[in-house]
This record gives structure tokens, sequence and C-alpha cells, in this order.
């Protein structure tokens, strides 16, 4: 049979988080005692109360199909966080939830934007984005920020990239996978470019609202007046509470929006695990003291990172304010040689921290950042310390 793959599908690019824990897994089936830093995951287990619940919807035969934007007590249950914790209003209608955040996005891009739309994406960009916006056909257009801004952009910088084809910002705060946190005044800043171009559309990723090290809130970008009848929230709760595994995220739209999206989540996946939307249920109504267990958790292994990795001659690191990842600029070590290796781009140096320290990153290419690559510090502290014992000792090694 002739072997015929969309044009969609093979314009694609593959997830490198995806493919470099891959690698990793696969070598540690061989028996190498392989450090993953490449994975963006809570190391915790989802908490005891969550599981309960999830355990209880069975026996109460909570195992029937479900709404395609989620059970009605869930969405309330979130419309309640958003008005409590962000300030936000949101009608349990305006909410779909779906199979993942990474769902909520995917749905909102193909639901809003049309080939030839550009949608503005500040780079450092976690890696789908791009993807997702090439699904749709739209026209990516990239603000980079470096290290010495920290990872963010000004408005001016966003200003200078509107035009009239603009169709949509996505801003991701705290970011992936920068850990890079705007502040209140920072996004005020945004918002006042935004308001004045209303045919644009606000994407607001904040599934890492609460792994957040400012000491303030995070100040949610459906908050702001001025822009809160145009303004998308993704969130979840795979990062906050531990629940990968479990598929659950949501948008909170403007109800045209809302309902676009309902429309298409409807015809290819439909509603989300019964079972994991009863759980997510509990963990939004239940005790958020496990929240900020694992966010001072986190802090302090975020101190530990940054500690070790400025010890570290040539790298260049900064202090992330939130999420929980380090993008150090290694450009100091492109070009050197490891015997008959060049280490010509972060990819190849990526690559040969795996094979020589056996410690799993990310090249930063994959989120539109060359000459970076991504740490995560989501595991335990031995592991950190370990990890970049090796990644010390084989970057001593390049010449």
């Amino acid at each position: 049979m002739e072997q015929h793959i969309s044009e969609r599908v093979q314009s694609l690019a593959t997830s490198a988080t995806l493919a470099m824990s891959q690698k990793s897994a696969e070598l540690k089936a061989q028996g190498v005692d392989v450090i993953n830093l490449s994975v963006g995951e809570p190391d915790f287990p989802t908490p005891a109360h969550i599981k309960e619940a999830a355990k209880k919807a069975i026996d109460d035969n909570f195992t029937f199909y479900t709404p395609v934007a989620g059970y009605l007590s869930l969405r309330k249950a979130i419309a309640e966080k958003l008005q409590k914790e962000n300030g936000v209003a949101m009608q349990p209608e305006q909410i779909v939830v779906g199979n993942g955040a990474k769902q909520a996005l995917c749905n909102v891009i193909l639901a809003s934007i049309n080939p030839g739309d550009e949608v503005i994406i500040p780079t450092p960009a976690w890696v789908s984005y791009v993807e997702m916006v090439k699904l749709a056909e739209g026209s990516v257009v990239e603000l980079p920020a470096g290290i010495e801004n920290d990872f963010k952009i000004t408005p001016e910088q966003l200003r200078g990239a509107i035009t009239d084809k603009t169709r949509m910002i996505l801003l991701c705060s705290p970011s992936n996978p920068t850990g890079a946190v705007y502040s209140a005044e920072e996004l005020q800043g945004l918002v006042d470019v935004i308001t004045a171009h209303p045919q644009i559309i606000v994407m607001a990723d904040e599934i890492y609202e609460h792994i957040n090290y400012t000491g303030s809130p995070i100040r949610s970008l459906g908050s702001f007046p001025e822009i809160a009848d145009r303004v998308v929230i993704i969130n979840g709760v795979s990062k906050a509470y531990a629940m990968t595994g479990w598929r659950v995220g949501y948008c909170a739209a403007p109800l045209w929006l809302a309902k676009a999206v309902n429309k298409l989540q409807g015809q290819y996946t439909s509603g989300s695990s019964s079972i994991a939307q009863k759980a997510a249920e509990a963990a939004y109504t239940g005790s958020q003291q496990c929240v900020e267990d694992m966010r001072v958790a986190f802090e302090r292994r975020r101190d530990l990172v940054v500690e070790l990795a400025k010890a570290i001659p040539g790298l260049k690191v900064n202090k992330p304010s939130g999420a929980f990842y380090l993008f150090p600029e290694v450009s100091a070590f492109l070009g050197k040689k490891f015997g008959d290796k060049v280490i010509a781009t972060s990819g190849d140096l990526a690559l040969y921290l795996l094979e020589e320290a056996h410690v799993a990153t990310v090249d930063g290419a994959a989120f539109c950042a060359p000459g970076y690559i991504r740490l995560s510090y989501a595991t335990s502290d031995d592991n950190i310390r370990r990890a970049m014992e090796r990644i010390a000792a084989a970057l001593k090694k390049l010449n």
C-alpha cells in the first residue's frame, strides 16, 4: 500500500521534550544510569485526597460519557477558583474542560485562527505553540527576549510586531521554558498596547501560576478590565496538583469562543475522563496545602540548581521566578570539541550531555532559542546535585 501522510502532519516537528525523554528512557532500558532533566513533570505523587475522590467516583458509577465541555460541577469549581484566586469573572458556560491544557490550547487556536492570521509568540516559548499555529495554517511572529532581559518582552517590542493581520498574542507566565514571571506592572504595559487593537485575542497560558517564587500572587491577564472580554485563560491541574497523567485542563473564554471550542471538541474527542474530572473537582475544592508544600519544595530546588549552575564556568544563568525550569545560555561551549566531535549547536551539546554525562536536557532551539538548553529541576535534591556534578565534569572535558 502506498504511504500517504498529509502535508499538515509532515509539516509538524516532533516534540523535542518528548523525543529527549524517549532517548533517555532507551538508555535507561540498556542499564545506563540516566538522570532525566528533560521532562516538565512534577515528581510528586498526586495528593491522597484527590486520589480518594477518583476512587469514590468509580464506586459512585461516574463511568459514563461526560458532557463535551465537562461536568457542570467541575466547571462551577473552576469558575469559583478564577473569581477567588484571580479576580476573573467567568460563568461555567464559558469554560470548556479538555484532555489537558495542551488540548485546550490547540482547541482555541484551531477555533479562532484562519490561514494567514498572525499569532505573536514571545520566545523562548514552549515547543508546541508554534506547531499548533502551523496546524491551523496561521503565521507565527516571534518576539525574542534573551537572558539579559530575564526572557521578557517589552511593550515597545509588542507594539512594533502588531499588524492588521495580528489575530492573537500568546503569553505564558510563569514561563515554560524560562521560569520568567511578568509583574503586574509589566503586564499593564503590554495591556496598554493591546487595548488599542480590538481584533486581537489574548491567550494567557497560566498553567504554572502556583509554582511562583515572587512572594505575590500571579496577576492574571483576565483580570485587566480593558481587555477582559477577549482574554482566554488556559490552565489545568497537571502542574500545581501533580496530576499530569490525569489529563485535565481547560480554557476559560468569551462565550462565543467557548461555544466554538465546544463544537470542535465535540467532533474529535468529546468530553474528558469522568474519573479524572471528579479528581480535578476535588483538587479545586479541597485543601490547597498540598499546592503550597510542593511550591516550597520547588523553590528550594530552584535555589539549589541556580547555585550549582552558577559555579560552572561558561554557563550563563539567571534566577527564574516561577515554574521548575532553568534555561542557561551555553554559547561559551559552542565550537568546542570532545575528541573529534565538534559541539556546533546547543542541540549537539544536549546530545553530548546525554551521551557523556548521562543527563537528559533539551535543546533551546526546540523553544525557538538556539544557544540555550533547558533543565527541569522537578526532581529530587539528590538528583539535582548528581546531575549538575556530571554536567560540570562533562563541560570541563570540552576544549
